[in-house]
This record gives C-alpha cells, structure tokens and sequence, in this order.
C-alpha cells in the first residue's frame, strides 16, 4: 500500500477543472485527501465556499469508497455535512476518511477536513457499490 499522495483528478471533469484532489490510502479503513484553496474556490465574503467543500468531500470520500470496495465503482447515496470553521486561499485542506463498515452493496462513512490541524467540516456519507453486469 503506497503511503505517498498521488493526483486523482485525472479525467476532465468538475474536480480536475477546480485545481484537482490528492489521495492516498493510509490502511485498509482509512484514507486522506488533500486540496489548496484558490481564489475560485472562494465565496462572496472571501473565505472557501461550501459547495467546493462538499465537492471536495464528495471526490476524496467516495474515492476512498471506491478503494475500499476493491475498486468497484462507488455513487454517494446520501452526504450529511457540518460547516464548523472556515478557510481562506492559499491554505491547504487535509481530508481524513474513515470506513465505519461494508457490506457487500454499500460503504458507510466518517470524513473530516482540517485546515491548520482546526476541523473546519464534518461529513457522514453512505455509497453505493455498483455491480458490473458481465
């Protein structure tokens, strides 16, 4: 198990667009993420935008997801969010993932992210492993 981040936007798409998302796998349950906040990843009051912060939740979480179902692909069924602090350009966002249990068709988990080791969202999420029909 590679204990370096590696870039997983690699296809076009929203999270590659938006400045991509470094992941690894920490151990079979537990993941991290990382992310720099740019100036487009701002709202109106300067600080990072929620939605880029649940886009970033959404990639880094259902890629660990992804890994811990043997790398079947994932879909998020539902993500419930915290907002508890904030976080400004320039900062990097660190995601860390913990898989609370799988089964057979779905992933329940625990993701917070920290910016300046001060939690700044908290996310629980259910995903769904899809079946690929041969």
């Amino acid at each position: 198990m590679s204990n370096s981040f590696e870039q997983i936007s690699l296809k076009h798409g929203f999270m590659k667009h938006n400045g991509g998302v470094m992941f690894r796998n920490v151990s079979e349950s537990e993941y991290e993420f990382k992310s720099v906040i740019n100036e487009n990843h701002l709202n109106a009051a300067g600080i990072t935008h929620g939605g880029y912060l649940a886009a970033l939740i959404d990639a880094g979480a259902g890629t660990a997801a992804h890994r811990s179902a043997q790398n079947a692909p994932c879909v998020t069924i539902s993500l419930d969010l915290k907002y508890i602090g904030a976080s400004k350009i320039g900062d990097e966002i660190i995601g860390n993932v913990k898989i609370l249990k799988k089964t057979k068709t779905l992933v329940f988990l625990f993701c917070e992210l920290k910016c300046n080791d001060k939690i700044i969202t908290s996310a629980s999420g259910v995903w769904k492993i899809l079946k690929i029909k041969s």
